[in-house]
C-alpha cells in the first residue's frame, strides 16, 4: 500500500469508530489528531472557540507565519502546502540569542521565545504543543497591550503538569481565537497535526 492508501485505509477506521458527534467543520481536524495519536479522547476535549477555523484559515492563506514552540512541532508541519500559501514556519527555541536571554533574565526559554515570536512583523499563528510558559508569556503580553484583530491566532495544546492545564484554561478566557486541547494531554505531534489539517482544508493546497 502507498501512504497516501494507508492514511486513507487509517481514516475509514477513525470514522467507523469515532462515537462523539462533532460538527462537519470541526471533524476532519480532530480526525487528523486521533490519526496523529491513535487517542480518541481528543474527540471530546479538542475545544474551539467560535469561527476559528476560517479565522486560521484566512492567517494561513494570507501568508500569516507560522510560529512554533519546539523544533519537533515545526517538524511536523507540511512545508509543501505551507509553500503554496506563500506561509512560512519558524521556531526559536533553539536560537543562541533566546538561550542567551533565558540564562540572564532566569526565565524559561520558551518564555523568551514567545517574546520574539511577538515581536516578529506580520500576522501570526502560534502553535504551542509542549511549553505552557510559551502560552503564559503571550497572555501576560496580551494583558499590557493589544493585537490587531485578525493578525493572531493560537493553537495551544501543550502536554504535561505543571501549569498546563491553567494555561489552556486562560488561553481560551482570554478572547483570542484558539483551539485548545482541554487536560493534560497534547503534544508537539498534536499541534502539527491541527495546522496540517487546516492547511487540507483549503481548496488546492493538497493536491
Amino acid at each position: 500500500m502507498s501512504p497516501m492508501e494507508i492514511e486513507q485505509r487509517s481514516m475509514a477506521i477513525i470514522e467507523s469508530e469515532l462515537k462523539t458527534p462533532l460538527p462537519d467543520a470541526v471533524r476532519p481536524i480532530v480526525m487528523r489528531v486521533i490519526h496523529a495519536t491513535a487517542d480518541f479522547s481528543f474527540a471530546d476535549t479538542l475545544t474551539f472557540t467560535p469561527g476559528v477555523i476560517p479565522e486560521m484559515q484566512n492567517l494561513l492563506k494570507g501568508g500569516a507565519t507560522v510560529i512554533t514552540d519546539t523544533n519537533m512541532a515545526l517538524a511536523g508541519i507540511n512545508k509543501r502546502a505551507l509553500e503554496r500559501l506563500n506561509s512560512r514556519s519558524i521556531c526559536y527555541m533553539a536560537s543562541d540569542e533566546v538561550a542567551a536571554e533565558a540564562r540572564r533574565t532566569g526565565q524559561t526559554r520558551a518564555w523568551i521565545s514567545m517574546e520574539h515570536a511577538m515581536a516578529h512583523p506580520g500576522p501570526k499563528l502560534l502553535v504551542c504543543g509542549n511549553a505552557p510558559t510559551f502560552l503564559l508569556s503571550l497572555l501576560e503580553r496580551l494583558a499590557r497591550e493589544s493585537v490587531p484583530a485578525g493578525e493572531l491566532a493560537v493553537i495551544g495544546v501543550p502536554v504535561g503538569f505543571v501549569n498546563v492545564i491553567e494555561a489552556k484554561e486562560q488561553l481560551l478566557a482570554s478572547g483570542l481565537p484558539c483551539i485548545v486541547a482541554r487536560g493534560r494531554r497534547g503534544g508537539s505531534t498534536v499541534a502539527s497535526a491541527i495546522v496540517n489539517a487546516l492547511m487540507y482544508g483549503i481548496p488546492g493546497v493538497r493536491t
